[in-house]
């Protein structure tokens, strides 16, 4: 099966029946709508109109910020109007674990001016992406995302309240080959998949949590990197289900003892021509001011950007616990108790690997932060603090980064920073479904405090 760019005039003659045009929500899922292949070229020409509500609505999809007219955007004082997808015809491709089923990723636009909607997240990387290039340089992104693999079915777990989970591994299984060759039917089917939906895997592997799993993927342009993660995330939950099981990207789904599941990033730089620009062998371990500057800045505003990097709840039991998940502003060669880790040794493989996101994070707006922080460290250039050599953990508590989300999304609404990289209203707008998520955390009275409060105090 070919993994080349589909040429939206043959479709039907590569057996495709459907078209999927689709587009990342603020949480980085995948909404839009199926197209007969039939139609297709009339929404390649008009495109497919989609609700606003997929912008305001929380994880839930609860209509109430919606209601409450809360978003410029989209609430009951326009009528919670449409916008419309337009397809992106390079990203045309199989999505090859669905019989005869097709992948199109779309830019948000209004329905009325086509011109793009600034609150979506593909929009606002590409306009980091835009950004770097006016100053001559261009990202190269990676991402590697840890998951957790379940024996129990989607619909039976979500009955059974998700209790009585039975993870893939009972045991620490971090690369070890045993556990995978157990399990080597269902991710060997998932890397073919993968490859023949245009996502190239470079290693797969069996992690220390149990049922835990960790794919990466081949580097690549931050718009193309972030387009494959969500789309790798899609087929990773639709396989799953398909062979009876359940995947969760939750930062942190078990408790006793086990690890959060993270996405790290790695980052590196050329300018136009292509040449690194984070190598320098006259200076230290070959790291030039650029690459210095460059974490200078993603440190210095990763605290603005938490609501970006660690969106959820859950997601502050991941960072908060300690397991090599990042730490304040800190930095490191090869350092995992850092939040960034310098990794490569040469002119061709040196970047960074920012460590603070865990799985659940929104590809688009974390590679969207980190371009425009590096950029912002680079244009100013912000010097980082002095580099770790030891234990990451053993540097006190850093009072600028939030440690829940109440107070990541306080930050997010309060930084000029955000505001120039994304514009006010969308800024706010993000603030406001971040707070929203987190009153929605502390009105609900869970198993946790009825087992430690209710007949002891």
């Amino acid at each position: 099966m070919s993994a080349e760019i589909l040429a939206a005039a043959g479709l039907a003659e590569d057996e495709i029946h459907t078209v999927v045009v689709a587009t990342p929500d603020l949480q980085g899922r995948l909404v839009g709508r199926r197209v007969p292949v039939e139609g297709f070229a009339r929404v390649v020409e008009e495109g497919v109109d989609v609700c606003t509500c997929v912008f305001a609505w929380d994880l839930t999809q609860s209509l109430e910020l919606v209601e409450a007219n809360v978003f410029t955007l989209c609430g009951l004082h326009n009528g919670i109007p449409d916008f419309t997808l337009l397809p992106d015809l390079t990203t045309l491709r199989r999505a090859a674990w669905l019989d005869g089923i097709a992948f199109c990723f779309a830019d948000a636009v209004d329905k009325a001016t086509r011109e793009p909607l600034p609150i979506s997240p593909r929009q606002i990387l590409k306009q980091q992406i835009e950004r770097l290039g006016a100053v001559g340089l261009r990202a190269l992104t990676g991402t590697e995302l840890e998951f957790y693999l379940f024996l129990n079915a989607p619909r039976d777990l979500r009955r059974a309240g998700f209790r009585g989970l039975e993870p893939t591994t009972l045991v620490p299984s971090d690369f070890m080959i045993h556990e995978g060759n157990l399990h080597e039917p269902f991710f060997r089917a998932l890397r073919r998949d993968l490859r023949d939906s245009r996502i190239e895997v470079e290693a797969a592997q069996s992690e220390w949590g149990s049922g835990q799993w960790e794919m990466t993927f081949r580097y690549g342009e931050p718009l193309e990197m972030a387009d494959r993660h969500a789309l790798y995330k899609l087929a990773v939950r639709d396989s799953a289900a398909a062979a009876g099981m359940s995947a969760t990207f939750m930062a942190k789904p078990l408790n006793q003892g086990q690890p959060g599941s993270s996405c790290h990033v790695h980052v590196s730089m050329v300018d136009l021509d292509g040449r690194p620009t984070f190598w320098d062998p006259a200076e230290e371990h070959g790291i030039a001011g650029t690459m210095a500057q460059a974490i200078g800045g993603v440190l210095e505003h990763a605290p603005d950007l938490m609501a970006w990097y660690v969106p959820t709840v859950n997601a502050y039991r991941r960072v908060n616990s300690g397991d090599v998940a990042g730490w304040g502003s800190t930095w490191g060669l090869d350092n995992r108790t850092t939040s960034v880790r310098v990794v490569g040794r040469h002119s061709h493989d040196l970047r960074f690997e920012f460590r603070l996101p865990g799985a659940d994070t929104n590809p688009y707006l974390t590679l969207a932060g980190l371009l425009a922080s590096a950029r912002d460290g680079i244009l100013g250039k912000t010097a980082p603090p002095p580099m770790t050599t030891g234990n990451g953990y053993a540097a006190p508590v850093d009072p600028a980064f939030p440690v829940d989300l109440g107070q990541a999304a306080a930050r997010l609404r309060g930084s000029a920073f955000v505001a120039d990289t994304v514009g006010e209203d969308q800024r706010d707008h993000m603030a406001v479904l971040a707070e929203h998520e987190w009153r929605a955390f502390m009105a609900h009275t869970g198993d946790w405090d009825l087992d430690r409060y209710f007949d002891r105090i």
